[in-house]
């Protein structure tokens, strides 16, 4: 059941992105679904809604955008709790650190394997 939790939670978060774009005939572009999802999971997250939604549907709430939203969020939080007003400044970075390296990392290694065809 944990599976379909998170299959229907991240699958709505992508279908809300989506229909964004279609439904605005192409004037919300990519960028600006990223900068919004981040934003919002950001907002959600000072309202403390957004973890209780992790709660409930795991993976499928913390792998998409407004998750890392949640995360910088957070992050922030405990910087300013350990180090004043100028650990929100270093808070999202120090809790984001490990999977922006595992992104990086990985993808230069699936890179690194397999060759892009330019055609």
């Amino acid at each position: 059941m944990d599976y379909v939790k998170a299959f229907v939670v991240g699958g709505g978060i992508c279908v809300l992105g989506q229909l964004l774009m279609d439904l605005t005939s192409y004037r919300i572009t990519p960028a600006h679904i990223l900068v919004g999802f981040v934003t919002g999971g950001v907002a959600v997250s000072a309202l403390g809604l957004y973890q209780p939604l992790i709660d409930f549907a795991g993976a499928g709430a913390t792998v998409p955008l407004p998750g890392f939203g949640h995360l910088l969020a957070q992050g922030a939080i405990k910087g300013v709790q350990e180090n004043g007003l100028l650990g929100a400044f270093g808070g999202g970075v120090e809790a984001s650190a490990v999977g922006i390296a595992a992104a990086i990392i990985f993808g230069y290694l699936i890179a690194a394997v397999f060759s892009p065809r330019g055609e």
